[in-house]
């Protein structure tokens, strides 16, 4: 049986970021060479990009010094971040690299400055798994979170959708075609994780990296099931007759799972315990809600249709609330959790061209990541 409805509140996000910290980096070295050029130049857009800095050259809270330099295919780094009220020195560190890596080694420092400022996680030394239709086909592809550094890791040519990351960031589960029907496959691994008769898509691999959630049709309808990853075994959760699930999500302490169902005539966001009872609807506001991601934070982030276009909504399933992140006139869509717990990478979609996009829920504006002549879909942010 179905749970009560979640009672909700509804407000918007919007406006600017006020009340950053001023960090300063004009008396940071870097040598002539492009690498340490690149290096200071990465640095400072993470931070800017992060939130919670404005980068200045002159003035500020913080002071960060030190230098970069590379040679022979190395790079050394060192950095030291100082209060400047007081001289106390927060971070002080030595890196040794390859000028390959420049670009890495920022968004590394990038995070450790963060941290040491203000106790929070970021998100700079991410990854994005997304799909791209840039061959003809739609491949499975990986970027930094600054939306560099694309690299293509299937090659598949046929129709790849759904990734996600194992819980250790090492792994991407996705549901490909290649063979004809949809099954889920794990990268670095031939044989598929599921490939029961019928549907087998959505995989979502559980926090301890044992079970996969996954959407099955092997007995009728598409219904969620749990797959033991060592044995195989199958739970069914659902038995709606007159409904299809989708595109489960995991709760941070691996007890519930978030899912779409359309059993009511639209489809609505779902909770239900990993035994398959307490089953509760999380969404009754817009016309439809789907695609969830639930974070670190608790919150669950995911695609609500509202007046007729799509936008990112966020809910505290304890708190009962929900909130609506303020955008343009576009659709934003398949929405997931950034590292820190803070930003949202997400789909927009405008005159039939869909993008890559990072959105601040305080409030920071929308950030382009990835845009141009090709389509990208379905991001999927690292843990």
């Amino acid at each position: 049986m179905t749970g009560a409805v979640f009672a909700q509140k509804t407000g918007t996000v919007y406006g600017r970021g006020s009340d950053k910290i001023a960090i300063n980096l004009a008396s940071y070295r870097t040598g002539s060479d492009t690498a340490s050029r690149t290096f200071l130049s990465v640095l400072k857009a993470d931070l800017n990009r992060s939130g919670y800095f404005k980068v200045t050259s002159s003035g500020g809270v913080l002071n960060v010094a030190g230098s970069c330099v590379s040679g022979g295919g190395n790079m050394k780094a060192e950095c030291q971040v100082y209060k400047v009220s007081t001289r106390q020195r927060i971070l002080g560190k030595s890196y040794k690299t390859t000028t390959a890596d420049a670009r890495g080694l920022a968004h590394r420092v990038a995070d450790e400055i963060l941290f040491a400022a203000t106790g929070k996680k970021g998100m700079a030394s991410g990854k994005i798994a997304l799909v791209s239709s840039r061959t003809g086909r739609k491949e499975l592809y990986v970027c930094d979170m600054d939306g560099r550094n694309i690299r293509q890791i299937t090659k598949d040519r046929s129709i790849v959708v759904g990734p996600g990351w194992s819980p250790d960031a090492k792994s991407i589960v996705y549901t490909s075609y290649k063979r004809g029907y949809p099954n889920v496959f794990l990268t670095g691994r031939g044989k598929p994780l599921s490939s029961h008769g019928g549907l087998n898509a959505s995989g979502a691999i559980s926090p301890d990296g044992k079970s996969m959630a996954v959407i099955l049709s092997k007995d009728g309808n598409p219904e969620l099931y749990i797959k033991s990853l060592r044995t195989g075994w199958l739970k069914r959760l659902t038995r709606t007759q007159r409904g299809n699930e989708a595109s489960p999500c995991w709760s941070p302490d691996g007890n519930h799972i978030a899912y779409v169902s359309d059993t009511s005539g639209s489809p609505q966001i779902y909770i239900i315990s990993r035994d398959g009872k307490d089953r509760k609807r999380l969404t009754s506001t817009g016309s439809e809600n789907v695609a969830p991601d639930w974070g670190r934070n608790g919150y669950i982030v995911f695609s609500s249709r509202i007046g007729g276009r799509y936008r990112i909504a966020m809910a505290n399933p304890v708190a009962k609330s929900l909130r609506v992140l303020e955008t343009d006139w576009a659709d934003y869509e398949d929405p997931s959790w950034a590292p820190d717990g803070r930003h949202i990478v997400c789909s927009r979609t405008a005159s039939y061209r869909s993008s890559i996009y990072l959105l601040d829920t305080l409030k920071d504006s929308p950030v382009a990541l990835l845009t141009g002549s090709v389509d990208w879909y379905s991001p999927a942010c690292s843990p």
